[in-house]
């Protein structure tokens, strides 16, 4: 079976696996050697660490890239170049609100399925993307009940191995962990393998984190689909689910984003805010003002390269926590 690899939480991986592919939207490491993207000024760290996991002699018969981030859009033009006509650039429009957007999504995934057919995969009839979709949403489910029966690294870790794989092994304990500390929410873009060291780093220093509202953590997951279309309508459903449900900093307007946070915010009590951008990442630095505003809560604003995680991160992160504890 070929292995489709992919970043962005907009590509529905019950698409790619109803076409007979193995969809695996991976956590890269950092980028440790020279690259075809690492050696380019102005670049995206994790741009360039996706570049360089996705080479096919690393187990990606296919990659597809989206637009909802320029630099991965730069990104997919290169890594074209070794993964030899390989490579599918979806289009996700930031405007997503209007009926002329969604179906310019729904057209972009049915592009993406003649190119997974195009690739040795089959046209799933709604039978088949039907069982899919129910098999990935009972595993959804599963893993969203393990938040607060697993520690914060853990349920990261699954979230990750759950988009890596397409499957989840419940193995919280019917008791949530014993853990102290102050809780907050970890909110920005995607962490790259390296950096979940950062749950490790928090709870150190005297918190932990109630929320991972990152681009690799809960954020991420689509709503349940809806019960009925899911039955009639599976292809309309997985598109509802996927644009219309899942908040980030790209869409247009993005204000579910905030609601999203100010929701999940209440319900886990977090009492601060860490706010994870990447270097040359326009879209997560134009918001950290409004973040700021808009959730009323102490932030601190960390600006990674990519790299793993410093002394000088370390102790801004203790400072953070002598403030708001």
């Amino acid at each position: 079976m070929k292995t489709v690899v992919y970043r962005c939480p907009f590509v529905p991986a019950e698409w790619i696996a109803a076409h007979g592919m193995r969809p695996s939207r991976i956590l890269p490491r950092a980028s440790g050697e020279m690259s075809l993207l690492s050696a380019t000024a102005g670049v995206c760290p994790y741009a360039a660490a996706f570049v360089d996991a996705v080479r096919p002699e690393r187990g990606a018969d296919a990659v597809v890239f989206t637009t909802a981030c320029d630099q991965m859009r730069r990104a997919s033009e290169l890594a074209d170049r070794v993964q030899h006509g390989r490579v599918f650039l979806m289009n996700v429009p930031s405007t997503w609100q209007t009926v002329a957007a969604q179906e310019l999504y729904m057209s972009e995934l049915q592009r993406l399925g003649r190119f997974l057919v195009q690739l040795g995969g089959s046209v799933p009839s709604a039978e088949k993307l039907s069982e899919v979709m129910r098999k990935y949403d009972a595993t959804r489910s599963s893993l969203r009940s393990a938040r607060g029966r697993l520690s914060p690294r853990q349920y990261a870790e699954a979230i990750a191995d759950f988009h890596r794989e397409g499957a989840f092994e419940n193995r919280a304990s019917e008791s949530a962990p014993t853990i102290r500390g102050v809780p907050v929410a970890l909110v920005g873009g995607p962490l790259l393998l390296d950096h979940l060291d950062i749950f490790d780093v928090i709870e150190r220093e005297g918190g932990y984190v109630a929320l991972n509202a990152t681009g690799s953590g809960e954020r991420t997951l689509p709503a349940p689909f809806d019960r009925r279309a899911l039955r009639d309508t599976p292809f309309l459903a997985l598109a509802d689910a996927y644009f219309g449900t899942i908040p980030d900093a790209f869409r247009r307007p993005n204000d579910e984003l905030y609601r999203w946070l100010k929701r999940e915010i209440a319900e886990t009590g977090a009492r601060g805010i860490i706010f994870w951008r990447y270097l040359w990442c326009d879209i997560w630095h134009a918001e950290a003002q409004r973040m700021k505003e808009g959730t009323d809560l102490p932030l601190l604003i960390i600006d990674t390269d990519g790299k793993s995680i410093n002394g000088r991160t370390v102790s801004r992160i203790q400072s953070f926590f002598e403030v708001v504890r």
